[in-house]
């Protein structure tokens, strides 16, 4: 049935101009993205890398159609053994090291940095948090508060107490984390900032910093996990492991899910205090999310998507060449088109929305158009997909 923009407008809370991307949507499977006038889409954004193994995966699809005959809701967190939950956390961390043997479930990475952040706390009982500059780690008052850009903080103030940020990739900077820092909160490939990757084992020096001051170093791998960049998680390509891991999007194949992982050690600090509740949530670890995060990370695993994920990326990083293109850079599939002229941003979505190409901007960087398709797309599709792209660009001045 096709939907009234004008009455979406009305009734459902807009954040922004969503032009011109709104797509009424009918159904979707794989890549692809349909309308409800037929036209169908190449998502080059995944959903914002939540559908990493594709929409609708009939994987899943079954796997959650089983539990809907089981049970849905029927406490809040923590306080029923329920098979889903700890079905998947036994599987995640047997591909996860050592130090992480403990996972809280939450609904989205915004509830994943909350929860870390309030963790960290009671394990050190500091108060500074260092984030970095260009940075983005969710829309709740804690995460805005991690931002640099006065843009989105402003007209949020006051804002939580003790936050600086620092610039990624700056040995000097890390300096300025010391004993009276709580936790580091970075993200292992700046997605917001254009895809910037960490350069000179900056991570590996960041958390040698973390351990020498004892600050814990919280990992943000909400849209670099499950697959997204070659690896399962975008911290093991770089030689570390961080304290806590916070993950969501592609967690669920679709289904809204995240968490927080640690060590029991770290973990224990929510429960070894007064009040008696230390973080709390009514449908973390839903357990339709949790059949769904499993089968999600069993098909990422069975299917051998992390592999696939590095030799298609290349494909785009190395074939994708336009006079129009400065520079195509990434990991796996987790990429972006710089543009050359950045003012040239919204004719390239426009351009591309019109041949089929779902694509979008950068929140700090907007000159950089997103390729994160599903991991699961064809070598055929690829080259359509770069086909279309090329086609978009043609079109611009």
């Amino acid at each position: 049935m096709k939907t009234s923009l004008n009455e979406f407008r009305q009734y459902v809370a807009q954040v922004g101009e969503i032009d011109p991307i709104m797509i009424d949507v009918e159904k979707a499977e794989g890549i692809w993205v349909w309308d409800t006038s037929g036209k169908k889409y190449m998502d080059m954004l995944s959903g914002i890398c939540v559908g990493n193994i594709g929409h609708r995966n009939k994987r899943v699809v079954e796997k959650v159609k089983e539990q809907l005959d089981k049970y849905m809701h029927v406490m809040v967190y923590g306080e029923f053994v329920q098979s889903p939950q700890l079905d998947y956390a036994k599987r995640l961390m047997s591909v996860l090291p050592s130090n992480f043997n403990q996972i809280f479930y939450v609904n989205s990475g915004s509830e994943a940095i909350e929860g870390a952040i309030k963790t960290a706390r009671l394990y050190n009982k500091r108060a500074e948090i260092i984030s970095f500059k260009d940075s983005y780690h969710g829309s709740t008052l804690g995460a805005v508060s991690l931002l640099s850009d006065e843009r989105y903080t402003q007209k949020f103030r006051p804002l939580l107490p003790d936050c600086r940020q620092i610039e990624f990739n700056n040995e000097e900077d890390i300096q300025k984390i010391t004993d009276k820092t709580c936790c580091v909160v970075a993200e292992t490939i700046q997605a917001g900032a254009g895809v910037i990757l960490p350069k000179n084992n900056f991570l590996k020096k960041l958390k040698a910093r973390c351990q020498q001051v004892g600050a814990l170093l919280i990992m943000d791998e909400i849209q670099t996990g499950f697959g997204r960049t070659g690896k399962l998680f975008g911290f093991m390509n770089y030689d570390f492991v961080p304290d806590i891991l916070c993950i969501a999007k592609g967690m669920g194949g679709g289904m809204p899910i995240g968490a927080f992982v640690s060590s029991d050690e770290i973990m224990n600090k929510l429960n070894n205090h007064h009040p008696l509740i230390g973080h709390a949530t009514t449908f973390g670890g839903h357990p339709i999310s949790c059949v769904a995060a499993l089968e999600t990370l069993n098909t990422i695993i069975e299917e051998n998507l992390m592999d696939e994920a590095d030799a298609k990326g290349e494909i785009y990083r190395t074939k994708l060449i336009h006079p129009q293109i400065k520079e195509v850079r990434g990991i796996g599939l987790f990429n972006c088109i710089e543009l050359k002229n950045k003012d040239n941003w919204q004719k390239a979505l426009v351009s591309c929305f019109e041949e089929g190409i779902i694509t979008g901007t950068h929140l700090f960087n907007e000159g950089c158009l997103s390729i994160k398709p599903p991991l699961t797309i064809t070598y055929e599709e690829i080259n359509l997909s770069m086909e279309k792209i090329l086609k978009a660009l043609d079109t611009l001045n």
